[in-house]
C-alpha cells in the first residue's frame, strides 16, 4: 500500500514525466568519514530526454533496501547554492578563508554539481517548487 509520501513523489513523477533507474548498488563509505559504511545505489533520474545519474547512500537503517523515488527527491538539492562564503553562513560555517575548509569545501562541490544536475532535469522554477514541496 503506498503512503501520502509515495503518492506524493509518484504523482510528481508522472505529472513531469520522471523516471528513476536503479543502475547498480554497492556496500562501502558514502563520505569520507562515513565510519560505517552503508549500501549506495547508483541512481539514474531521466526527463525530457535529459538524465541524471549519481550515488545515492541509503540510511544505516534502510540496510540494503531500495531506495524509494520519494526518498531521492527529498534528498535532492533544490536550491542553488550561491557562492561559497555564503553557503558557509547558511550551513553554520563561519567565513574562515577558504584554505581552513578543504574538506568543507569538497562538500560544497558536491552540492554545486548536484544543483547542476537538478537544474538540468527541472529547468522550470514552477516544476521546481512543486519538487521542493514533496515531504
Amino acid at each position: 500500500m503506498r503512503n501520502e509520501y509515495d503518492k506524493q513523489a509518484d504523482d510528481f513523477a508522472l505529472k513531469y514525466g520522471l523516471k528513476m533507474v536503479i543502475l547498480d548498488k554497492e556496500f562501502g563509505k558514502h563520505w569520507e568519514e562515513d565510519y560505517h559504511g552503508r549500501w549506495r545505489f547508483k541512481i539514474k533520474l531521466s526527463r525530457k530526454g535529459k538524465s541524471y545519474t549519481f550515488w545515492f547512500g541509503q540510511s544505516q537503517n534502510a540496510g540494503d533496501k531500495e531506495p524509494r523515488l520519494y526518498d531521492v527527491l527529498t534528498c535532492l538539492e533544490k536550491y542553488e547554492p550561491d557562492d561559497f562564503e555564503w553557503w558557509c553562513r547558511n550551513f553554520g560555517y563561519d567565513d574562515k578563508p577558504l584554505s581552513h575548509y578543504p574538506k568543507v569545501m569538497k562538500i560544497y562541490k558536491a552540492v554545486c554539481k548536484e544543483w547542476k544536475g537538478v537544474e538540468r532535469l527541472f529547468p522550470e522554477e514552477e516544476v521546481l517548487e512543486e519538487l521542493r514541496d514533496i515531504q
